[in-house]
């Protein structure tokens, strides 16, 4: 089970020695190995950049950023459904790294047609899917088809869905004939604990809604706080199915990949 926030104030390797031995020197090979992992990526594409959710997640800035500095590329997903705590930890991360976030947002038509066909809370009644292919999975889709790589704050404990993720694998879903998609997930095997120990020892900035008892954070309908014996996916999209629990973005943990973008 994931480790609940805290309360924080305020070797031989290719990773830069500073870097590396101490990481090596503390047993800290979580945190090694996804610094090689995330070096080699930024070595091996010119076209990849970090999906930054705005929750815990910012673990993948940090670690992008001793690598690549303010120039690490950052994008984020504005479904327009985002709690105000999370738009204002944005902003808290733009100054913090000095790194510029592209905000991805739906297709303005797509989502009138929807708000006035269904109202505001569909999903409630009719399931996530639709509403997160509008808001998450068409603006994801269009940015990849500007990059080869994209690298995301998964891991494997999150979720049933999530167990054995890899920490790099074809993008089925969002790969094409003439243009693969690579995914790369270098918290893949870190636990909720390995996250929130880093973020305490790193004093990075974090989403204050973690503080309220949101253990992973979404849109605002479709996220609730969790109790200290729930697991954090259990206070998303509540009212459905635990295997269901993925919104699309990461079609390959639910069922036999399929290319869900039509290019």
């Amino acid at each position: 089970m994931a480790e609940p926030s805290p309360n924080i104030a305020g070797s031989d390797t290719r990773v830069s020695p500073s870097i590396g031995g101490i990481a090596v020197a503390e047993g800290r090979s979580a945190e090694l190995e996804a610094l090689r992992l995330l070096e080699d990526a930024f070595g091996a594409f010119d076209r990849i950049a970090v999906s930054f959710s705005g929750a815990e997640d910012v673990v993948l800035v940090d670690l992008g950023a001793r690598i690549l500095g303010s120039d690490l590329p950052v994008f984020s997903l504005d479904t327009g459904r985002l709690h105000p705590q999370t738009h204002r930890f944005m902003e808290t991360v733009r100054d913090h790294y000095g790194v510029a976030i592209e905000t991805l947002a739906p297709d303005p038509d797509e989502l009138v047609d929807l708000v006035r066909d269904k109202g505001l809370f569909s999903f409630y009644r009719d399931g996530h899917g639709e509403c997160c292919a509008i808001r998450k999975i068409e603006p994801l889709g269009r940015k990849l088809r500007e990059l080869d790589a994209w690298i995301t704050g998964q891991r494997a404990d999150q979720s049933v869905t999530r167990e054995g993720l890899p920490t790099s694998q074809d993008d089925l879903a969002f790969s094409s004939a003439d243009h693969p998609v690579k995914k790369f997930n270098p918290l893949a095997n870190w636990s909720g604990r390995d996250v929130w120990d880093y973020i305490r020892r790193r004093e990075i900035p974090y989403n204050p809604l973690h503080d309220q008892g949101y253990r992973s954070i979404g849109c605002e309908p479709c996220t609730r706080p969790v109790g200290p014996h729930q697991h954090e996916r259990e206070g998303r999209w509540w009212w459905e199915n635990v295997a269901d629990k993925e919104c699309g973005l990461h079609a390959q943990n639910v069922a036999e990949p399929l290319r869900i973008i039509d290019r």
